[in-house]
């Protein structure tokens, strides 16, 4: 019995065991986290003409038994609205001269509406700028006027795709060489980005990555702030969570992400989040170097008519929102200042449910289990020769002593 439980053991620690058990996790993360949804896009969906104050962009992620509608508009703030149903057959209708008047709730509605499980809004709302003179990062004087999206001359979407790029400028010699973009991307099925900070995402979210590119500090040592509000009915996202991670295979040296959560009362069930990791980047073209740490402050109650005022896309979808806000600082004390680049670059993912989870690698695990198997299979082998090793010199003693009659 000793002999089997011996054997049984080294299996249970053999490299060959730790590789396949490795391979079974992965394979069954990759099944449990697989979806597939089929992606359309339309622009300005039922229009007459080319709509005036901005645009609208609605991307339909259809499953098998549900929908996810997408809506970026441009119509005052950059904004979106993801709307979640129960039904593969959901439309979206769009009252063009009410949703280009800016006057009235209604205008854009989700059909049938007792099929909408659950909706949420971002808007990006303000651009502050700020003089770090001490260089502290502590943009709590020295706050220049700040820039109001909703007032921004935008440009037209430009398509590719289910991807989606929307660049805008204020007015004055600031923004004369420089803008400010936003570009929505929605997937069809799990994945990660392809440029840093690559986060991870599934069918059921959409990212946006935001840039300054070019505009011209009002001082040597600006930095800036982006304010952002997210809206909802009941539940709108209200907290923010950090989780750590010990692994930074695909963010290098960032070993958190921030989720900010919507939760119904009472409940532990995640309806929505914006999901992001707290690095930006000083280059359209980042490498590790250039990357800077950026921090959030707490969500806090906003006023949802001055959410609805900043984008006619949350006026035209809900009649009584209540809203969040909360700021995105860039750089800390001691990094560069935003004029060494004139850019920076900062990703955010919108979706419904469990935001995704970073997971090591395939090819992370195997490198652990064979770290962790090669010690244990020297010790099986180093075990083995000792024992035959003992055993061959007892028989060899054994041999060397005659037989006394």
């Amino acid at each position: 019995m000793a002999a089997v439980k011996k054997r049984s053991s080294s299996f249970m620690f053999s490299p060959f065991f730790l590789f396949s058990l490795v391979s079974f996790l992965s394979l069954s993360d990759a099944v449990t986290r697989s979806s597939n949804r089929k992606v359309t896009v339309a622009l300005n969906p039922g229009a007459p003409s080319p709509p005036r104050g901005g645009e609208l962009l609605h991307v339909r992620a259809e499953g098998d038994n549900d929908t996810l509608h997408f809506l970026f508009s441009s119509q005052g703030a950059p904004a979106l609205l993801l709307v979640h149903t129960n039904t593969s057959s959901s439309t979206v209708t769009v009252n063009w001269p009410q949703f280009e008047a800016r006057n009235i709730s209604g205008s854009l509605k989700v059909e049938p509406e007792s099929s909408v499980l659950y909706s949420t809004a971002v808007v990006f709302s303000r651009l502050l700028e700020y003089d770090d003179v001490n260089d502290t990062a502590e943009p709590t004087f020295d706050l220049f006027p700040p820039y109001e999206l909703q007032n921004f001359t935008w440009s037209r979407l430009n398509l590719s795709g289910p991807t989606a790029l929307l660049c805008g400028a204020a007015a004055g010699p600031a923004f004369a060489g420089g803008s400010l973009c936003v570009q929505l991307s929605v997937f069809g099925s799990e994945g990660r980005g392809q440029s840093w900070p690559r986060l991870l995402h599934t069918a059921d979210s959409a990212q946006l990555a935001v840039w300054l590119d070019g505009v011209l500090p009002r001082a040597t040592r600006s930095r800036f702030l982006l304010e952002l509000q997210t809206v909802g009915g009941a539940y709108p996202p209200d907290r923010v969570e950090v989780h750590r991670s010990i692994d930074d295979e695909f963010t290098p040296s960032i070993f958190k992400v921030s989720r900010w959560l919507s939760v119904e009362n009472g409940s532990s069930e995640v309806l929505g989040f914006l999901q992001w990791k707290p690095v930006a980047y000083r280059r359209a073209a980042p490498a590790l170097e250039d990357a800077t740490p950026c921090r959030h402050s707490e969500p806090q109650p906003r006023s949802g008519a001055a959410a609805a005022e900043a984008s006619g896309l949350v006026l035209a979808f809900y009649e009584a929102p209540r809203a969040f806000g909360l700021n995105v600082s860039f750089g800390l004390a001691g990094e560069p200042f935003y004029n060494s680049t004139k850019f920076f670059s900062w990703t955010v993912l919108l979706g419904t449910g469990d935001p995704p989870v970073d997971s090591f690698s395939p090819l992370v695990l195997a490198m652990m289990a064979v770290g962790l198997g090669t010690p244990l299979l020297l010790l099986l082998v180093g075990g083995v020769c000792v024992c035959v090793l003992k055993r061959a010199a007892a028989s060899a003693s054994a041999a060397a002593y005659e037989p006394i009659n």
